[in-house]
């Protein structure tokens, strides 16, 4: 689990998928000399938010992590209560073909005020969302309470 950019969600979707690994925002590694994220082999869910700006950071994490040969199991786009816009969401389609799918996870006002994420009753849209980011780690052999080790922010 890595942010395309801050304030993505990421640590509320860790705590959601249980996911052993949460690499915070890796937007600051994306211009280094070495790969932001030595995940080896395991599937990376990218976390962004539903805004154009968003959009265009995970783009670049999305590049970034192919030339480093890590691949990007699922794309989680976040939503803050807003809606996406249309240069949003034509961005985010063109990354369709660069990841294993694309997730669009609605806003759940009770997980801003929760403590534990993990502790809020997801109702529909939600749970829908989690299933299916679930699947496409699944798909590619990321069954995250497994993968406990190896994977570090570099």
């Amino acid at each position: 689990m890595a942010g395309a950019h801050g304030g993505a969600g990421t640590s509320t979707l860790a705590a959601l998928l249980r996911t052993p690994w949460d690499m915070g925002s890796i937007e600051h590694l994306l211009e280094l000399d070495h790969p932001p994220l030595g995940a080896k082999g395991r599937p990376i869910v990218l976390a962004a938010r539903n805004t154009a700006v968003a959009a265009t950071r995970a783009t670049a994490a999305v590049g970034v992590l192919h030339e480093w040969d890590e691949q990007v199991a699922a794309l989680a786009i976040v939503s803050d209560g807003g809606p996406e816009t249309r240069d949003a969401t034509a961005r985010f389609a063109l990354l369709q073909a660069r990841v294993g799918g694309i997730v669009r996870v609605p806003h759940v006002r009770q997980l801003r005020l929760a403590e534990d994420p993990a502790q809020v009753l997801l109702q529909g849209k939600a749970r829908h969302a989690l299933q299916q980011l679930r699947g496409l780690l699944d798909r590619t052999g990321g069954d995250a309470a497994t993968h406990r080790q190896g994977v570090e922010c570099s």
